[in-house]
């Protein structure tokens, strides 16, 4: 019990690992599915988005299938320890989640869209965890990047909170916040699941239907 509180309890800056000033390992600036970069500069005129909705592989699979996302990647946001390791991450001293960035193409797909995949995807109301995986590092989270993401993202919650009340889940628990930097995950996390088609996927949403609306393209 002791070990699972220590888990799931968010740690301070002051009580943080220290980190480091540069990325401790490389990674192929290459998506592999979609064949678009993972790091800066994309092609065209893209936005980003960060979210997280527990184990980042099969949050990572879900958006690059989505059309008009132009890049996916796995990575560690919300914490305090810059450019930590996965293992940093799992022990629960880095205070960051999984997130996975979504670039995307707005006369394409809009934030809206995405929204609909986050709330439809996963249960957002367990807290310090997501299914089986356990800790501060699975929380639902909505990182923003501009005030009209912010305001979609807190309208968005307020509007589906009474769906999930109905289907007798309890109040959401996903972290909404302006997204702080975002340090990608090791090689071997990006796009996993297509590089390991029978990976771990503990991903699984609730059948609550979001009423955040589509754009019209």
């Amino acid at each position: 019990m002791l070990f699972t509180k220590q888990k799931t309890t968010m740690i301070s800056a002051d009580d943080a690992l220290p980190g480091r000033e540069s990325r401790p390992f490389a990674i192929t600036n290459r998506h592999f599915v979609l064949g678009t970069p993972l790091e800066p500069p994309y092609p065209g005129t893209v936005e980003e988005a960060y979210f997280g909705m527990g184990c980042f592989w099969g949050a990572e699979r879900l958006f690059w299938q989505v059309e008009g996302v132009v890049s996916t990647a796995a990575g560690y946001q919300g914490g305090h320890t810059p450019n930590p390791t996965y293992e940093e991450v799992c022990s629960a001293r880095t205070g960051h989640a999984e997130i996975v960035k979504v670039v995307y193409d707005p006369a394409k797909i809009s934030y809206a869209d995405l929204l609909k995949v986050f709330w439809e995807s996963h249960d957002p109301t367990q807290g310090m965890r997501q299914g089986n995986d356990v800790g501060t590092q699975y929380r639902s989270a909505i990182f923003t990047t501009t005030e009209t993401q912010a305001a979609e993202a807190a309208k968005s919650r307020e509007l589906i909170q009474p769906s999930f009340a109905a289907a007798g889940y309890g109040e959401i628990t996903a972290e909404i916040g302006p997204a702080a930097e975002f340090y990608y995950a090791e090689d071997y996390h990006q796009q996993y699941l297509a590089k390991n088609p029978n990976g771990y996927c503990g991903i699984s949403g609730t059948g609550v239907t979001c009423p955040v609306p589509r754009a019209s393209h």
